[in-house]
C-alpha cells in the first residue's frame, strides 16, 4: 500500500526533514507516526497525498509513483485517500449533511449513491440526528466525526490522519479512536501521526518513531516511548 525506499526530504532553506526513509505499509495495517515536535512526522503525512514532493528516493502509495506522477493523476490518487487533520477543515457554511456530500460531489458520484454513502457514515460515527447542523453547532469531538466521515465516504483504501485528537478531551479522544478502530477492522489501511501516550500505548499497533528526520524505531506492537 505505502512503499518509501531511501526518501529524502530536504526543503529550499537546507533543513533537511526526512533523511532516508525507508518504509512498508501493507493493506490493513493499523500505523501510529510517533516523535517530537519538528522530528518530520507532517512531512511524512503530507507526502502520502502527495501536498509535499520527496526530494529523491521512491515513494509509492496505492501503486501509484507520487514522484513521477503528473498533475492531472494527483486527484485520482486522493480519491484513493482520506485525510484528516487536527483542526477538521469543515466548510462553515456548509451543514453536517452538505459537508460530508461535498466529498463525492468532487468525484461527481451520482445522487442515490450520494444519499446511500453519506447516511451510511453518519451512522459510523453517530451523527445520523445532527446531519441538519452547522460546524459551530457542533462539539470539537463533533466536528471530528464530521471530519471522519467525510475522509470515509468514498471507502478510501487508505485514511490518513494527522493529529486526529490533539484538540480532544481524553473521553471523546477515546471516542473518536473506537471509530478508527472500526475503520481499520474492515479492512482500511490507516497511519496517524500522534502525540497521544496514552492511545498509542493502549492499543499496541504498528509504531514508527521519527526523530531528527530518520526512523529510529519501527515497532510491531509498540508503546509511545516518550514523556509527555
Amino acid at each position: 500500500m505505502i512503499h518509501m525506499n531511501d526518501v529524502m526530504k530536504v526543503y529550499d532553506n537546507g533543513a533537511i526533514a526526512l533523511n532516508h526513509i525507508n518504509v512498508d505499509i501493507k493493506k490493513g495495517e493499523f500505523v501510529f507516526l510517533v516523535g517530537p515536535s519538528g522530528a518530520g512526522k507532517s512531512t511524512f503525512i503530507k507526502m502520502l497525498f502527495r501536498e509535499v514532493l520527496p526530494s529523491s528516493g521512491i515513494l509509492t502509495v496505492n501503486g501509484r509513483d507520487i514522484i513521477h506522477m503528473s498533475n492531472k493523476d494527483v486527484p485520482y490518487l486522493r480519491r484513493s485517500l482520506g485525510v484528516i487533520f487536527q483542526d477538521y477543515r469543515l466548510l462553515p457554511d456548509k451543514t453536517v449533511y452538505e459537508n460530508i456530500a461535498f466529498a463525492m460531489q468532487v468525484i461527481e458520484a451520482p445522487r442515490r449513491m450520494m444519499q446511500r454513502n453519506v447516511n451510511n457514515v453518519l451512522d459510523i460515527v453517530g451523527l445520523r440526528d445532527k446531519y441538519k447542523c452547522f460546524p459551530n453547532q457542533l462539539s470539537g469531538g463533533e466536528q471530528q466525526r464530521v471530519a471522519i466521515a467525510r475522509a470515509i465516504v468514498n471507502n478510501p483504501a487508505i485514511v490518513i490522519a494527522d493529529e486526529p485528537t490533539g484538540n480532544l478531551d481524553p473521553e471523546t479522544s477515546w471516542g473518536i479512536m473506537d471509530i478508527f478502530k472500526n475503520i481499520n477492522a474492515s479492512g482500511t489501511t490507516i497511519v496517524m501521526a500522534t502525540h497521544d501516550k496514552t492511545i498509542v500505548d493502549a492499543m499496541q499497533k504498528r509504531v514508527i518513531a521519527i526523530e531528527h528526520g530518520e526512523i529510529v524505531r519501527d515497532e510491531a506492537r509498540g508503546g509511545y516511548g516518550y514523556e509527555h
